[in-house]
């Protein structure tokens, strides 16, 4: 008989902070939902019946907004008990809303599920205020910021403080990415290699979370892209697909070109 304190017991949470990443349709009227809490990290919810008209989950269960999470169960599918709407936070639009959806595609191809990560979720809801409050243009380095502390706790950022021989990075020398290596220092690069070379001022910065000059968000930018195609395998967000199709129906990059992880330059 299984103790007090077996991993098989099923378990009650209540009044959990959380976000809603993604949901589908589950047999006739409930939903599978892919949630990421404040203390118990990604996770799996069956929500029964939020699919019914009169159901009150049914308007509570959206994304982007934040919400008081309960559940109940084991294992990796667990059941949906109670949800509650909290607000404080304007729903995205245009450009904001595709950068959200963004954000909610990277942590689930990169956050493995019953992983605990406080500071990231933190970092998700700032970056969702950011990208509603602040204007278009300085999304891009609200993006940046976020990639840049997902790597950092999923274990996929590279050291920015020494290089790969163990030496401190210096502010005016330049470094090429080395895959599960880090950063090597380049003392004289080809002139078309300059789309692979950054400065250690620009990685100083991202490190601080602050990109104050076009050139490091430019490299940043690219570093970022770099770094997240290595850890997807190569493997295509749909975010990035939506953005490439939305260009070419517009021919124009101007409204979306702060997911630059997502997109060519």
């Amino acid at each position: 008989m299984a103790g007090a304190d077996s991993p098989q017991r099923r378990k009650r949470i209540s009044d959990e902070p959380g976000f809603l990443l993604h949901r589908v349709a589950w047999r006739e009227t409930s939903l599978v939902l892919d949630v990421f809490t404040r203390h118990h990290g990604r996770i799996a919810l069956i929500a029964k019946g939020a699919r019914r008209p009169r159901s009150e989950l049914r308007p509570v269960l959206l994304a982007f907004q934040p919400l008081r999470l309960a559940w109940i169960g084991k294992g990796e599918l667990q059941t949906l008990t109670g949800a509650e709407w909290v607000g404080g936070i304007e729903a995205p639009q245009a450009q904001a809303l595709m950068c959200a959806f963004y954000l909610n595609e990277l942590l689930m191809r990169l956050l493995p599920r019953d992983d605990a990560h406080p500071q990231l979720y933190d970092a998700y809801l700032q970056a969702l205020i950011e990208l509603t409050e602040l204007e278009a243009i300085e999304h891009e380095e609200c993006l940046r910021r976020f990639e840049w502390i997902l790597l950092r706790e999923s274990g996929y950022a590279p050291n920015v403080q020494i290089d790969c021989d163990g030496v401190g990075l210096e502010a005016h020398a330049q470094y090429r990415w080395i895959p599960d290596e880090g950063f090597r220092r380049e003392h004289s690069a080809r002139e078309d290699d300059h789309r692979e070379l950054i400065d250690g001022h620009t990685l100083h910065a991202l490190g601080q979370g602050v990109l104050e000059h076009g050139i490091q968000r430019q490299q940043a930018k690219r570093l970022m892209r770099r770094i997240l195609s290595h850890c997807l395998d190569g493997r295509t967000l749909h975010t990035r697909k939506m953005l490439f199709e939305l260009q070419a129906m517009t021919r124009s990059s101007t409204p979306h070109q702060a997911i630059g992880s997502a997109a060519d330059e």
